[in-house]
């Protein structure tokens, strides 16, 4: 079995990254800027944005952070809105889920599209449906940036995503079929309501979980040889372990991501890829 080692990848590409920035800043006179918005103490949330500011220390992009206890919501609007006017800011992200109370989805759509390094504003969304430039979703574009690495193509190949979030099974079941480098795939989306979803999943060259259920994905599943990439961490009492049965998988599948160190750490690299895309925009470079 191939080990579609994320975290590997991941350091490769920040450090691809932190040579371009290092060339661009030098000819621009700054660095690009990633704003990240925390609102309150959710563990989970903060492990994350410190990962993200390690990831921009590490690639030489400029952390901004906001870490707000608490906001009320004309409050946070304020914020995003005052982030879109500093030049200084290339890229920034909400970190969600934000608490009760407060309107994701209004705060998501005040964002500049052109600093909505998330991918998660719909001009964003609807350019991706349409195949055209633009952000896309860190963790879809993340797993698809993962297979280009070890050259795992789905063109001409049967895919099942599991999973319909607008964060990761939409987009990249959208990625996938599109016309393109590591796409051009057929996809069927599946879900909670998917019947038979075994037999879909039995059909399929290329499995991709991301349905929140830790060890959904069995042996059982999956046809001798497929390809497997695992989009869920979940918190047990063993740990953090993945939507899929690694163990039962891992002598008959061709290649699969391992949790934690697979889809993890190139969801926050395609963050930095797309921080820096957003300041050569602005740029002009």
């Amino acid at each position: 079995m191939i080990l579609l080692d994320g975290k590997a990848t991941a350091a490769t590409i920040r450090a691809e990254i932190k040579e371009e920035v290092t060339e661009l800043a030098a000819r621009f006179g700054r660095s690009p800027g990633l704003a990240v918005v925390l609102v309150g103490d959710d563990p989970a949330s903060q492990v994350y944005v410190r990962n993200k500011e390690r990831a921009c220390e590490d690639c030489g992009i400029v952390s901004m952070p906001h870490r707000l206890e608490n906001a009320s919501q004309l409050e946070l609007e304020g914020l995003i809105q005052q982030l879109n006017r500093d030049v200084r800011v290339d890229g920034i992200l909400v970190q969600l889920p934000l608490p009760k109370g407060l309107d994701s989805q209004r705060i998501l759509d005040l964002i500049d599209p052109n600093k909505d390094v998330d991918g998660f504003h719909p001009v964003n969304v609807g350019k991706l449906s349409l195949g055209l430039p633009g952000f896309k979703p860190c963790t879809p574009a993340g797993v698809i940036n993962l297979l280009k690495r070890y050259d795992l193509d789905p063109a001409c190949k049967k895919a099942v995503v599991i999973g319909r979030s607008n964060i990761v099974g939409k987009p990249l079941a959208m990625m996938l079929s599109q016309a393109g480098p590591c796409a051009n795939a057929t996809v069927t989306l599946c879900h909670s309501r998917t019947a038979d979803l075994k037999a879909e999943c039995q059909g399929a060259d290329f499995v991709f979980a991301a349905i929140g259920m830790p060890g959904f994905v069995t042996a059982d599943m999956v046809k001798e040889g497929a390809v497997v990439v695992d989009v869920g961490i979940n918190r047990t009492d063993e740990g953090l372990v993945g939507d899929c049965d690694f163990e039962g998988l891992k002598d008959k599948v061709h290649a699969m991501t391992p949790v934690p160190g697979g889809v993890g750490p190139m969801t926050i690299a395609q963050l930095m890829v797309n921080t820096l895309e957003a300041y050569k925009l602005h740029v002009g470079a």
